[in-house]
């Protein structure tokens, strides 16, 4: 008991995401449990090394003495716990709140306590039954052995087989009616150029929930050309769902088919797209670089999924980059086929299982003799392996959460505050920028912060990183976890939900757009601020 309620306290102090009440009462809960069976292997390690124990009396004062100091510890903790949530929000630019509501926390807490470690119960009776059983006609450690195999094999069957497995068809089949869903406010194209029109060779109905509204959602060129007072094309999307072919390398021939019938290879801009689990494209993503260059962008996705991502990653793990690659090996191979100085500029685009899959998409040396021109990656998962590597290997004396790598002529990355201008550093012929924030627990989820502080902890911290974060062997794993299930509920600018002002700046050193003034830059960030955040468009998914 005395390690549950220490890891209890450990739990209450901040993380990467501000936690309701609710939130923050599994998270206790269940470090609660966690630390209570720490305490239970401890004691019986103890006891199997038949190490002495101290007299009864003395025992007792020690247990009582103990136990009161873990309490008033805990105590301490929950009075704590409205500053530390108060100590992210501020940084997020949230209202504070008047209080973290801790005998409810703690009722929360208690309950996922108990039913957690009566799990744990269950689990030991199972095992107690069956070795037991064995033990009649086997040797006892024999038995323990089995009976321990028995009893795994057994909850394993039961959470796998039965819980997980209904669960996931339940999803399934709710994500997948989802994505067949039609809105009624969004209409089939009436322009033939449009991908999901009369004309198009990609239905309406097959494109998928994600597909029509990305298509739906782009800015017209007539828009665009008010903003620049000039007149400038509609933009390009071409959007293929799971329903369009019956295979990946189908659905990715369509889409070049359908890029092909659009014009999108006469644009100076074309941007392959890996969309997130679901479908879905961040339209703060699009949008920003069609304005940038006014219209002359053509961008095309592929639809890999209707999961949301963590399912995704969970259960259908290469579903995505072998979408991504078949759709980049399309379109890369016809590019290549066309004139220098007449074919567009090509790039690289995913967020969050996107951007992991999109990394994946391209091999090297099947583009070093002509490669496409760069990337914009954000909100990366912590297994991307590109920028996992590359961050393992920054520069002496960069962060975690903004490295430097080599002397940024192909990989930059940046934040809220942007980063991507380094003195004395001239881009190359490719150019890679990582968006990504601090405070993204996507991003900096990592198992070995189950026994060591990770590299983004340590000072100096992100500017949206919490001061009053500490690592605590277990528990802080415990938070992060649940912290990547709260990720998109950050505001904008935050966590794993990302800013248009801020992908303006990556777009520009990305795409390098040219006739921009800077009065114009301003407006379009401005312009773009105040449309995501009064809630015009969508700015999560996936």
């Amino acid at each position: 008991m005395v390690v549950g309620i220490l890891f209890f306290a450990a739990s209450l102090t901040p993380s990467l995401m501000p936690r309701t009440y609710l939130v923050q009462g599994v998270v206790s809960g269940c470090c609660a449990a966690l630390g209570y069976g720490v305490g239970v292997l401890m004691r019986w390690f103890w006891f199997y090394l038949e190490l002495p124990l101290p007299r009864a009396r003395t025992r007792k004062i020690a247990q009582i003495a103990t136990i009161a100091i873990c309490v008033a510890t805990a105590a301490i903790f929950l009075w704590k716990t409205t500053e530390w949530q108060n100590s992210i929000r501020k940084l997020m630019g949230l209202d504070p709140v008047q209080s973290a509501e801790p005998f409810e926390l703690a009722a929360v807490a208690l309950v996922v306590f108990g039913l957690l470690v009566l799990l744990a119960r269950l689990f030991s009776l199972t095992y107690l039954v069956l070795s037991g059983t064995f033990e009649r006609f086997l040797p006892r450690r024999v038995s323990n052995v089995i009976g321990a195999l028995l009893a795994v094999g057994l909850f394993w069957s039961i959470a796998e087989g039965l819980l997980f497995r209904t669960a996931l068809r339940i999803a399934d089949t709710s994500f997948q009616q989802l994505d067949a869903m039609i809105d009624d406010h969004l209409a089939m194209p009436a322009d033939s150029d449009k991908t999901g029109s009369a004309a198009s060779l990609v239905a309406w109905s097959n494109l998928g929930r994600q597909g029509r509204r990305f298509i739906s959602s782009g800015p017209t060129g007539a828009e665009i050309g008010k903003f620049f007072q000039e007149n400038t094309p509609d933009p390009i999307r071409v959007y293929v769902g799971l329903n369009s072919a019956d295979t990946v390398e189908e659905r990715a021939r369509l889409a070049l088919a359908e890029l092909k019938r659009d014009g999108a290879f006469e644009r100076s801009i074309l941007i392959v797209i890996v969309p997130t689990g679901t479908g879905w494209v961040d339209p703060a993503a699009v949008d920003t670089v069609e304005y940038l260059h006014k219209g002359d962008v053509a961008s095309v996705a592929l639809q890999y999924s209707y999961l949301s991502s963590w399912l995704s990653l969970l259960v259908e793990p290469a579903y995505g980059a072998e979408a991504g690659h078949a759709l980049f090996r399309e379109v890369y191979r016809y590019w290549i086929t066309l004139p220098r100085d007449r074919r567009p500029k090509l790039y690289l685009h995913g967020l969050s299982l996107g951007a992991m899959n999109s990394e994946l998409s391209a091999d090297l040396f099947d583009i070093v003799a002509d490669p496409f021109q760069g990337a914009l990656w954000s909100g990366p998962p912590f297994q991307s392996r590109t920028w996992k590597s590359v961050t393992a290997n920054r520069n002496p004396g960069s962060p975690a959460w903004l490295p430097r790598f080599r002397d940024g002529s192909v990989i930059r990355f940046t934040n809220q505050h942007n980063a991507l201008s380094i003195p004395s550093a001239t881009w190359g012929p490719i150019r890679i920028v990582y968006l990504q924030y601090a405070s993204d627990p996507v991003t900096f989820f990592d198992f070995h912060s189950l026994y060591r502080e990770p590299d983004w902890m340590k000072t100096p911290r992100g500017p949206d990183v919490s001061p009053d974060l500490r690592w605590f062997p277990l528990v802080t794993i415990v938070q992060l976890l649940l912290d990547m299930a709260l990720a998109t509920t950050s505001p904008i600018g935050y966590g794993h939900v990302y800013a248009p002002e801020h992908y303006i700046d990556a777009w520009i050193a990305v795409t390098d757009p040219q006739g921009l003034r800077p009065n114009d830059v301003t407006r379009l960030k401005t312009f773009f601020a105040n449309k995501f955040r009064s809630g015009a468009e969508p700015s999560t998914g996936g």
